[in-house]
């Protein structure tokens, strides 16, 4: 029965990923669907619903949206269908061709401003133009889409450490960056720490509470940012890992380090690989899983060719921090610091920049944020 589950896991994602990627933006809400191919699209809106007509088929799949606008959406081969709020009426419609590590994509963006059945009428010609009303800031806010940047350890927890780099300390340096330039493309950035602190003495209890920020339904995607490390000095290269199994043949040392290290970090492993087991079944964790592996790939492939790295690729493993597929969620290896060369390159603040900036725009084109 063993054998079987990867065509079960494989069969469960096919089906997830006809399930569109939702970003709420200012003044309208974004679905996008990944498409196997470039295709031609016709779209007509009737009553309350949006009907595209796709030159493709893709895997059927429906289910009930959250985001301003919209209530549902669903797959069936060439349709696809989303349901609009009440008093929304128009959408514009379009298909993005494949690019350079992003797929063909239909994309659907719904009007959010005021609906079209709460807007007043046109004040009748020649009335007086009402006096300018004057609002303290703060009374209202625009939708916009959050990502939660979790910089690995820190506080009593310092991570890796070596001649080089402190494993705390990179991670932190790195994720404000990434949270700096996510800030000046209007991505709200939740950090589980900005400082040199932990969220809880008990390591349980501190990746629990880290994991619990990826859980909010406003959240976009969480990215965890960690530093590698090996017995082996001559061990290099970034890897970006999405929830699930390890691959048939790799050991859990990546996993059980950080995790916490040692018995705790068994244990949590052991926790978090019951968690994955679970999950094989729920269609819905596995369209999370799903996108969790296309923002892993996006991020890979910037940080690649950002710092021209070793490509260990793109893996699965049962970190504890990433176990709740509720968010799309990657934890990132962004090298070796026990490594002479890439630890001295982690050490140089430019090099950082390099990654931080890689990893940035690595989320902001899953966001389809520019």
């Amino acid at each position: 029965m063993k054998r079987f589950l990867p065509a079960l896991l494989l069969a469960a994602v096919s089906t997830a990923l006809a399930a569109p990627r939702v970003g709420t933006h200012d003044g309208y809400t974004r679905l996008v669907f990944d498409l196997p191919r470039p295709t031609t699209a016709s779209a007509k809106v009737t009553g309350q619903s949006v009907a595209v007509k796709l030159g493709l088929s893709l895997p059927a799949a429906q289910g009930p949206l959250s985001a301003p606008g919209v209530t549902a959406y669903a797959v069936a081969g060439s349709s696809v269908t989303v349901s609009l709020a009440r008093g929304h009426a128009s959408a514009r419609v379009e298909v993005l061709p494949a690019r350079p590590g992003q797929v063909a994509r239909l994309v659907i963006d719904v009007p959010t401003g005021a609906p079209t059945a709460q807007r007043p009428a046109a004040p009748p010609a020649g009335a007086a133009k009402p006096a300018a009303v004057t609002r303290t800031t703060g009374t209202a806010k625009a939708a916009r889409p959050r990502v939660v940047l979790d910089a690995g350890h820190g506080g009593n927890d310092p991570g890796m450490q070596s001649r080089w780099v402190q494993e705390e300390a990179v991670t932190l340096d790195v994720a404000l960056r990434v949270r700096a330039e996510l800030q000046k493309h209007g991505v709200d950035v939740v950090m589980t720490r900005d400082s040199d602190r932990h969220l809880s003495a008990d390591k349980a209890t501190d990746l629990d509470q880290r994991s619990k920020l990826a859980t909010n339904k406003d959240t976009s995607a969480y990215v965890s940012i960690h530093v590698n490390a090996s017995t082996n000095p001559a061990a290099h290269g970034i890897e970006t890992y999405y929830f699930g199994q390890p691959l048939g043949g790799m050991s859990r040392s990546v996993a059980v380090t950080e995790n916490g290290g040692g018995s705790i970090g068994q244990e949590l492993t052991r926790r978090a690989a019951n968690s994955a087991q679970s999950l094989l079944g729920d269609l819905l964790a596995q369209a999370k899983i799903a996108f969790s592996r296309q923002l892993a790939q996006k991020v890979q492939s910037q940080l690649i060719q950002a710092t021209g790295a070793l490509n260990r690729g793109v893996l699965t493993d049962a970190f504890y921090v990433i176990r709740n597929p509720t968010t799309p969620a990657i934890l990132i290896e962004i090298g070796f610091g026990s490594n002479p060369a890439e630890g001295a390159r982690l050490a140089q603040a430019a090099y950082r920049d390099r990654v931080a900036g890689a990893i940035a725009r690595a989320i902001l084109d899953f966001l389809n944020t520019k």
